[in-house]
């Protein structure tokens, strides 16, 4: 069954569902508060989170698929109007994020979609899979990530084309790289300030991202 928005009747018109994609290896802070900005500041009736299945743009491999699938969902059980979403994670082959928005499209046809992603992500989006389509399916929506703001802000919405319906998101700056957390957990060192506790106590129990793994 597919995961329906909290708040809000399916197939109602004018429904503002959002959509976050990420490999969540670990979710950190920055995931959790972009995903409340999103929820607050578009005003969305739902917000579906997806962690990846095989992703098609990581190098290197994944932690297995429930490890981050139950950490999203203690990141972001705080978030009011978040689901989990799973399809992803059991879809065979490569995630493209084009797939999930038409299978969302036919499921929920009156639903205006909101395509939730980090700067980083909207500057690569013309490599992404039918990049074209994903523009005419979803509002882009887009945050800046902090080393890009500056202290005045960035301009996130300039790395898309032309022809794309955007948002941008504000984000306060925050430390945001998966690749930090896993990194300073690999080394010893804390994570505290980088994951939400419940995520912090989950790596420890499961001994996620020790240099032998």
């Amino acid at each position: 069954m597919t995961p329906r928005p909290p708040a809000a009747s399916v197939g109602q018109h004018g429904l503002r569902l959002g959509v976050f994609g990420g490999a969540f290896d670990p979710p950190h802070v920055a995931h959790v508060a972009l995903a409340q900005a999103a929820v607050e500041q578009l005003q969305l009736d739902g917000l579906l989170i997806f962690p990846t299945g095989q992703a098609w743009h990581k190098a290197q491999t994944l932690s297995a698929p429930e490890h981050r699938l139950a950490m999203a969902r203690i990141a972001f059980a705080g978030v009011p109007r978040t689901v989990i979403d799973e399809r992803e994670l059991r879809r065979p082959g490569p995630t493209y994020t084009i797939d999930t928005l038409r299978e969302l499209k036919i499921e929920q046809p009156h639903t205006q979609l909101f395509l939730v992603m980090g700067e980083d992500q909207s500057a690569s989006l013309t490599r992404w899979r039918d990049w074209e389509a994903i523009l005419k399916l979803a509002v882009i929506c887009v945050a800046a990530r902090p080393t890009a703001m500056g202290q005045d802000g960035g301009q996130p919405l300039q790395t898309l084309p032309p022809q794309a319906h955007s948002r941008q998101l504000r984000l306060p700056s925050m430390p945001d790289s998966a690749t930090q957390v896993r990194a300073q957990v690999a080394a010893g060192a804390g994570i505290a300030h980088l994951v939400p506790p419940g995520v912090a106590r989950y790596i420890e129990q499961h001994n996620l991202y020790q240099p032998d793994r």
